[in-house]
């Protein structure tokens, strides 16, 4: 069956008209178009990744890179890439894709669905020969994406096998913003994190985090709801998350975006990104038939 047929197939199946509907993206990826009276937004089964939410009234939240490869194998740079089952490399496997495989696989469409909240896609992938070439868990995982005046998301990772596992995890959002040298980080103040451009040396925040550098700070034990304020968008982007016990604020800045070939002149100043996670020691063991849920809601205000 060929893609556009597979597309069809899809949307008649899974479509709701005038709501959501599967249709062809960049590359010739399937991706999922939502629209209703609160929200306009897009999700590609590639990755399961979120590449856009705009709330009624709102301009886009996401960043997406001019840039960005659409191919099978490849990273979408921007949106919400799901990192799963390590973060950042692989540790003693250089030739393990960074951040983990969830991003760069073909998940299967379960359902969309019309709640009060807005409209729900359900995506999965589940443990094969291919993930087990990287990583030998047995794991089902699920992102569930519901696009309403609220950007809600679940990754729901259950063990499928006979053995624990341990994983590392981040919904790895990155927020559009005018200038990211303008931007500050409200919430975690007083917070100790790890330093990762300062060889992960233990340090304390204080008061609103800022960005004038490149930047890869993971705050550890950290459950709180955090702020991004953009004074020049006039918009402040809330996030707040559950079962999720690290926030990571990144950005390449420019001598990290100049070894990002997916990433165009100059965009490293237009993004954010602010992830909910568990990593490092805050990684998530699962015994057999256990389900991990972590959560996420992304909520935009303007100032």
């Amino acid at each position: 069956m060929n893609a556009v047929l597979d597309i069809t197939e899809l949307d008649r199946h899974f479509g709701i008209p005038g709501v959501a509907r599967v249709s062809e993206g960049n590359g010739g990826l399937s991706r999922v178009n939502i629209t209703n009276p609160v929200a306009h937004g897009e999700i590609y089964m590639h990755g399961a990744h979120v590449t856009s939410w705009r709330p009624a009234g709102g301009e886009e939240v996401f960043f997406l890179s001019t840039e960005s490869r659409w191919e099978q194998g490849q990273a979408i740079r921007g949106g919400v890439p799901i990192c799963f089952p390590w973060f950042r490399g692989k540790a003693h496997d250089a030739r393990a894709p960074a951040h983990g495989f969830a991003r760069t696989r073909v998940w299967q469409l379960e359902s969309i669905s019309e709640t009060g909240a807005g409209v729900t896609v359900s995506m999965f992938i589940e443990s094969d020969a291919q993930t087990q070439r990287w990583w030998p868990g047995e794991f089902r995982l699920v992102h569930r994406a519901t696009f309403g005046s609220d950007l809600r998301l679940e990754l729901v990772c259950t063990n499928a096998g006979k053995t624990p596992f341990r994983f590392e995890e981040a919904l790895h959002a990155y927020n559009r913003v005018a200038e990211v040298s303008d931007v500050r980080v409200q919430g975690l103040d007083g917070g100790r994190f790890l330093d990762n451009m300062d060889s992960n040396k233990e340090k304390v925040q204080f008061g609103d985090v800022t960005v004038t550098r490149q930047t890869d700070i993971a705050f550890m034990g950290t459950t709180a709801s955090v702020d991004l304020v953009d004074p020049k968008m006039r918009r402040r982007i809330r996030l707040q998350k559950k079962n999720s016990s690290t926030t990571v604020v990144w950005n390449p800045w420019q001598e990290g975006a100049s070894k990002l070939r997916d990433l165009g002149e100059g965009e490293w100043k237009q993004f954010l990104c602010v992830e909910s996670s568990n990593i490092i020691g805050n990684a998530v063991t699962l015994a057999p038939g256990q389900e991990h849920t972590m959560s996420a809601v992304l909520s935009m205000e303007e100032l």
